[in-house]
């Protein structure tokens, strides 16, 4: 609560690299929280509490304000970047109010909402079907993007897919790192990939950590590798 009244937020960003479209630019946005000596606190020490509070929402909205405020300031990067990934809890996908006021951010910023792809979880889509559905489906209207995160960690994943209009599937990182020694983890991915492609969707493996399973993941044909490039202040991305 207190962070919040104090606005003691920052916005981090991490590379979402292409594996194989040149010049292509994604970055997924990431919540980071400034203690009162200044220091930075990730986001696994205070999002807990978060939801566990009903705080989470909030901080939802805290990160919508700020980055729609900020690509509107940075118009070179807005007209350059392909898209922003935002993050967003179960909570907001189940709260009625929250999708009039990512409506009402669209309406007054003015720029493409496809500039805009809003990440769900697999669990939070699954737990909300019929409210993700009309989500994505009224967001997708306007032209945004969505992406499934942590697609793989459910028992019913694939059964769920067809109901859930997404334009990118992120594969579980815990299948990506050690895709090079396990052969099961590498069938996962895999199998993700395909069913994704064939669904017209494209591929995001998180947790990439080296060249050599980067260097996997474009051989099976998943699209995107996050997990290199390390997260830094948006600020630093967004240039003057």
């Amino acid at each position: 609560n207190q962070a919040l009244e104090n606005d003691q937020f920052v916005l981090y960003a991490q590379v979402i690299e292409p594996l194989y479209e040149d010049g292509v630019e994604h970055h997924e946005l990431l919540l980071r929280m400034i203690d009162e000596d200044g220091s930075t606190i990730p986001p696994g020490a205070f999002l807990p509490a978060a939801e566990r509070y009903n705080l989470i929402s909030h901080l939802d909205r805290w990160v919508v304000d700020h980055a729609f405020q900020a690509l509107e300031e940075h118009p070179l990067f807005l007209e350059r970047v392909h898209s922003i990934s935002v993050n967003l809890s179960g909570a907001s996908l189940a709260d009625e109010s929250f999708l009039e006021f990512i409506q009402d951010h669209f309406a007054k910023s003015g720029f493409p909402a496809s500039k805009i792809c809003f990440e769900i979880t697999e669990t939070a889509a699954i737990s909300n079907l019929n409210r993700a559905m009309k989500f994505i489906s009224t967001l997708n209207a306007l032209g945004c993007r969505f992406a499934l995160d942590d697609f793989g960690s459910g028992l019913s994943s694939f059964a769920y897919l067809k109901n859930l209009p997404v334009d990118y599937l992120k594969i579980d990182g815990m299948f990506v790192k050690d895709i090079i020694d396990d052969p099961i983890d590498h069938a996962m991915v895999k199998s993700i990939n395909e069913i994704g492609q064939v669904m017209g969707m494209q591929t995001i493996a998180e947790f990439v950590e080296n060249d050599e399973i980067k260097d996997m993941l474009k051989n099976i044909g998943v699209d995107y590798a996050q997990g290199i490039g390390k997260p830094m202040p948006f600020e630093q991305i967004l240039g003057p």
